[in-house]
């Protein structure tokens, strides 16, 4: 199975993520354990099929980013990569904001 590789730096980002196939609208929650600017990692106890469509939403730090996305990949571990295929701008100000303080965060635990 081949995977895509990752576009841009991804962070460590824990958090809950709702993911909702967006043909038949079945909603799971899932956890992501790291975020980048083009998509995320989500261990999923039920990983959806490479392809797949998903509306995704994250709630953090009283901030709230939606986005359109596909599965990139599944792992055996059931672990999936999601790729961010649309984003309203209002959200796109999110995630950047969210990046910018995990990378700000990252920088500084190196200091």
């Amino acid at each position: 199975m081949k995977s895509e590789r990752p576009r841009a730096r991804r962070y460590p980002f824990i958090t809950t993520i709702e993911l909702t196939d967006v043909q038949s609208e079945e909603l799971a929650r899932e956890q992501i354990s790291d975020l980048s600017l083009f998509g995320c990692h989500v261990d999923a106890r039920k990983p959806l099929p490479t392809g797949t469509r998903v509306r995704i939403r994250i709630v953090h730090a009283r901030s709230t980013f939606i986005a359109l996305g596909k599965v990139a990949y599944t792992e055996e571990n059931g672990a999936m990569g999601i790729a961010f295929t649309k984003i309203e701008s209002n959200h796109q100000l999110v995630l950047e904001k969210w990046i910018a303080e995990l990378r700000d965060t990252q920088e500084a635990v190196r200091k």
